[in-house]
Protein backbone atom coordinates (compact mmCIF):
# COMPACT_ATOMS: atom_id res chain seq x y z
CA UNK A 1 0.00 0.00 0.00
CA UNK A 2 1.08 3.37 -0.78
CA UNK A 3 -0.46 6.57 0.69
CA UNK A 4 -1.41 9.85 -0.75
CA UNK A 5 -1.84 12.12 1.82
CA UNK A 6 -3.64 15.68 1.20
CA UNK A 7 -3.79 18.57 3.11
CA UNK A 8 -7.04 20.91 2.67
CA UNK A 9 -8.51 23.79 3.92
CA UNK A 10 -11.71 25.01 1.58
CA UNK A 11 -11.26 22.55 -1.31
CA UNK A 12 -14.61 21.89 -2.14
CA UNK A 13 -14.17 22.67 -5.40
CA UNK A 14 -11.58 20.27 -5.55
CA UNK A 15 -11.49 17.75 -3.37
CA UNK A 16 -13.33 15.12 -5.40
CA UNK A 17 -12.59 15.29 -8.29
CA UNK A 18 -8.72 14.93 -7.29
CA UNK A 19 -8.96 12.08 -4.90
CA UNK A 20 -10.95 10.19 -7.73
CA UNK A 21 -8.37 10.57 -10.05
CA UNK A 22 -5.27 9.69 -7.15
CA UNK A 23 -7.29 6.74 -6.94
CA UNK A 24 -7.63 5.94 -10.20
CA UNK A 25 -3.98 6.40 -11.41
CA UNK A 26 -2.39 3.10 -9.38
CA UNK A 27 -4.69 0.21 -7.30
CA UNK A 28 -1.67 0.43 -4.39
CA UNK A 29 -2.81 3.91 -3.49
CA UNK A 30 -4.58 4.77 -0.35
CA UNK A 31 -5.67 8.69 0.16
CA UNK A 32 -5.66 10.21 3.57
CA UNK A 33 -7.41 13.84 3.59
CA UNK A 34 -6.29 15.96 6.30
CA UNK A 35 -8.98 18.85 6.91
CA UNK A 36 -8.54 21.43 9.13
CA UNK A 37 -11.85 22.14 9.85
CA UNK A 38 -12.57 23.74 6.48
CA UNK A 39 -15.98 26.18 6.78
CA UNK A 40 -16.61 25.50 3.05
CA UNK A 41 -17.46 21.75 4.00
CA UNK A 42 -14.70 20.14 2.84
CA UNK A 43 -13.95 17.81 5.34
CA UNK A 44 -17.53 16.66 5.06
CA UNK A 45 -17.05 16.19 1.28
CA UNK A 46 -14.58 13.94 2.21
CA UNK A 47 -16.08 12.16 4.57
CA UNK A 48 -18.37 11.24 2.13
CA UNK A 49 -15.76 9.65 -0.56
CA UNK A 50 -14.59 7.84 2.54
CA UNK A 51 -17.95 6.67 2.89
CA UNK A 52 -18.14 5.34 -0.86
CA UNK A 53 -14.62 3.45 -0.61
CA UNK A 54 -12.29 1.72 1.54
CA UNK A 55 -9.48 3.56 0.15
CA UNK A 56 -9.89 6.47 1.58
CA UNK A 57 -9.13 8.02 4.66
CA UNK A 58 -10.14 11.55 6.47
CA UNK A 59 -8.62 12.97 9.29
CA UNK A 60 -9.86 16.07 10.88
CA UNK A 61 -8.30 18.72 13.08
CA UNK A 62 -9.21 21.22 14.99
CA UNK A 63 -8.41 24.30 12.57
CA UNK A 64 -5.75 26.05 10.91
CA UNK A 65 -2.83 24.21 12.32
CA UNK A 66 0.09 24.23 9.30
CA UNK A 67 0.97 22.52 6.40
CA UNK A 68 3.65 21.15 8.58
CA UNK A 69 2.03 19.62 10.70
CA UNK A 70 -0.46 18.59 8.43
CA UNK A 71 2.09 16.77 6.49
CA UNK A 72 4.16 15.58 9.39
CA UNK A 73 0.63 13.96 10.58
CA UNK A 74 0.64 12.30 7.15
CA UNK A 75 4.12 10.69 6.70
CA UNK A 76 2.95 9.15 10.10
CA UNK A 77 0.35 8.31 9.70
CA UNK A 78 1.31 6.03 6.57
CA UNK A 79 4.34 4.56 9.17
CA UNK A 80 1.46 3.14 11.66
CA UNK A 81 -0.34 2.05 8.84
CA UNK A 82 2.67 0.32 7.53
CA UNK A 83 2.84 1.77 3.86
CA UNK A 84 5.07 1.53 1.44
CA UNK A 85 5.82 4.61 0.74
CA UNK A 86 4.18 8.18 1.50
CA UNK A 87 3.46 10.55 -1.30
CA UNK A 88 2.27 14.16 -0.34
CA UNK A 89 0.55 16.21 -2.96
CA UNK A 90 -1.26 19.92 -2.54
CA UNK A 91 -5.18 19.44 -2.86
CA UNK A 92 -5.70 22.42 -5.70
CA UNK A 93 -4.84 20.58 -8.88
CA UNK A 94 -1.31 22.71 -9.20
CA UNK A 95 -0.20 18.80 -8.69
CA UNK A 96 -1.78 17.12 -11.38
CA UNK A 97 -2.35 12.96 -10.52
CA UNK A 98 -0.65 12.43 -14.05
CA UNK A 99 2.41 12.36 -12.44
CA UNK A 100 2.07 9.91 -9.85
CA UNK A 101 3.03 7.25 -12.54
CA UNK A 102 6.45 8.92 -12.48
CA UNK A 103 7.34 9.03 -9.12
CA UNK A 104 6.19 5.40 -8.26
CA UNK A 105 8.57 4.63 -11.58
CA UNK A 106 11.50 6.34 -9.45
CA UNK A 107 10.44 4.89 -6.42
CA UNK A 108 10.57 1.38 -8.10
CA UNK A 109 13.85 2.46 -9.60
CA UNK A 110 15.43 3.22 -6.14
CA UNK A 111 15.27 6.49 -4.97
CA UNK A 112 14.26 7.26 -1.67
CA UNK A 113 12.54 10.52 -2.05
CA UNK A 114 11.28 11.56 -5.60
CA UNK A 115 10.09 14.94 -6.44
CA UNK A 116 7.89 16.74 -8.06
CA UNK A 117 10.35 19.07 -9.74
CA UNK A 118 9.56 22.56 -11.45
CA UNK A 119 12.69 23.42 -12.36
CA UNK A 120 14.53 19.83 -13.66
CA UNK A 121 14.32 19.33 -17.65
CA UNK A 122 11.09 19.02 -18.60
CA UNK A 123 9.50 20.88 -15.78
CA UNK A 124 7.69 24.08 -15.48
CA UNK A 125 5.25 26.75 -14.06
CA UNK A 126 2.40 27.79 -15.41
CA UNK A 127 -0.05 31.02 -14.87
CA UNK A 128 2.19 32.67 -12.38
CA UNK A 129 2.83 35.92 -12.09
CA UNK A 130 6.30 37.11 -12.47
CA UNK A 131 6.60 37.84 -9.01
CA UNK A 132 5.70 34.79 -7.56
CA UNK A 133 8.22 32.87 -9.97
CA UNK A 134 10.51 35.43 -8.61
CA UNK A 135 10.12 35.13 -4.92
CA UNK A 136 10.26 31.22 -5.53
CA UNK A 137 13.82 31.03 -7.54
CA UNK A 138 15.36 33.21 -4.56
CA UNK A 139 13.96 30.57 -2.23
CA UNK A 140 15.23 27.92 -4.06
CA UNK A 141 18.33 29.20 -4.79
CA UNK A 142 18.94 30.40 -0.98
CA UNK A 143 18.16 26.87 0.59
CA UNK A 144 20.47 24.79 -1.60
CA UNK A 145 23.47 27.11 -0.89
CA UNK A 146 22.75 26.96 3.05
CA UNK A 147 21.31 23.59 3.16
CA UNK A 148 24.00 21.58 0.73
CA UNK A 149 21.24 20.47 -1.27
CA UNK A 150 21.66 19.57 -4.92
CA UNK A 151 18.44 18.85 -5.86
CA UNK A 152 16.98 22.02 -8.04
CA UNK A 153 13.29 22.36 -6.38
CA UNK A 154 14.05 22.17 -2.97
CA UNK A 155 10.18 23.91 -2.22
CA UNK A 156 7.67 22.06 -4.03
CA UNK A 157 5.53 19.64 -1.94
CA UNK A 158 4.51 17.19 -4.49
CA UNK A 159 6.81 13.88 -3.17
CA UNK A 160 7.05 10.34 -2.73
CA UNK A 161 9.21 9.47 0.32
CA UNK A 162 9.90 5.56 0.92
CA UNK A 163 9.10 4.62 4.63
CA UNK A 164 12.41 3.10 5.28
CA UNK A 165 13.63 6.58 5.52
CA UNK A 166 10.93 8.33 7.28
CA UNK A 167 11.70 6.15 10.07
CA UNK A 168 15.46 7.49 10.72
CA UNK A 169 14.07 11.02 11.51
CA UNK A 170 13.03 12.26 15.07
CA UNK A 171 10.05 14.12 14.25
CA UNK A 172 10.17 15.86 17.75
CA UNK A 173 13.34 17.79 16.04
CA UNK A 174 11.27 19.06 13.21
CA UNK A 175 11.47 23.48 13.86
CA UNK A 176 9.05 24.16 10.83
CA UNK A 177 5.50 23.90 11.19
CA UNK A 178 4.39 26.14 7.73
CA UNK A 179 5.62 25.96 4.26
CA UNK A 180 9.52 25.95 5.32
CA UNK A 181 8.52 22.26 6.34
CA UNK A 182 9.73 21.19 2.63
CA UNK A 183 13.07 22.32 2.79
CA UNK A 184 13.48 21.12 6.09
CA UNK A 185 13.07 17.61 5.57
CA UNK A 186 14.79 17.28 2.68
CA UNK A 187 17.67 18.95 4.66
CA UNK A 188 17.06 16.40 7.22
CA UNK A 189 17.02 13.73 4.91
CA UNK A 190 19.64 14.43 3.29
CA UNK A 191 21.99 14.15 6.41
CA UNK A 192 20.86 10.28 6.78
CA UNK A 193 22.27 9.40 3.22
CA UNK A 194 18.65 9.49 1.53
CA UNK A 195 18.67 9.35 -2.37
CA UNK A 196 17.21 11.62 -3.99
CA UNK A 197 15.36 11.78 -7.84
CA UNK A 198 13.83 14.58 -9.77
CA UNK A 199 10.74 13.64 -11.80
CA UNK A 200 9.57 16.20 -14.15
CA UNK A 201 6.40 17.91 -13.44
CA UNK A 202 4.38 20.84 -14.84
CA UNK A 203 3.21 22.57 -11.78
CA UNK A 204 -0.09 24.72 -13.11
CA UNK A 205 -2.26 27.53 -10.38
CA UNK A 206 -4.98 26.05 -8.47
CA UNK A 207 -8.19 25.81 -10.73
CA UNK A 208 -10.71 27.16 -7.65
CA UNK A 209 -10.31 28.94 -4.17
CA UNK A 210 -7.61 30.93 -2.57
CA UNK A 211 -4.10 30.43 -2.67
CA UNK A 212 -2.61 30.03 0.71
CA UNK A 213 0.70 31.40 0.68
CA UNK A 214 1.79 34.60 1.70
CA UNK A 215 4.58 36.59 2.28
CA UNK A 216 4.82 35.96 5.86
CA UNK A 217 5.71 32.26 5.20
CA UNK A 218 8.46 33.24 2.75
CA UNK A 219 10.20 35.13 5.33
CA UNK A 220 9.80 32.46 7.95
CA UNK A 221 11.62 30.04 5.57
CA UNK A 222 14.15 32.46 5.14
CA UNK A 223 14.73 33.09 8.51
CA UNK A 224 14.37 29.25 9.32
CA UNK A 225 16.49 27.86 5.96
CA UNK A 226 19.16 30.13 7.83
CA UNK A 227 18.73 28.47 11.39
CA UNK A 228 19.21 24.87 10.08
CA UNK A 229 22.33 25.70 7.93
CA UNK A 230 24.12 27.57 10.63
CA UNK A 231 23.09 24.86 13.37
CA UNK A 232 24.12 21.80 10.52
CA UNK A 233 27.79 23.88 10.09
CA UNK A 234 28.14 23.74 14.10
CA UNK A 235 27.25 19.67 14.00
CA UNK A 236 23.75 20.73 16.20
CA UNK A 237 22.20 18.62 13.69
CA UNK A 238 22.78 15.11 13.12
CA UNK A 239 20.62 11.81 11.77
CA UNK A 240 20.75 8.70 11.85
CA UNK A 241 22.13 7.11 9.10
CA UNK A 242 21.15 3.83 7.00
Amino acid sequence: MILVVIPTYNERENIEPLVRQVLAADDRLHVLVIDDNSPDGTGQIAERLAAECSRVHVLHRPGKLGLGTATIAGLKAGLQWGAEAVIVMDADFSHDPCYLPGLLRAFAAGADVAIGSRYTHGGGVVNWPWHRQLMSLLINTYGRLWLGLTVRDISGAYRLYRSDVLRLLDWADIWSRGYSFQEEILFRLRLTGALFREVPIVFRDRRYGQSKINAGEAVRAVVLIAGLGLAGMVGLIVAKRK
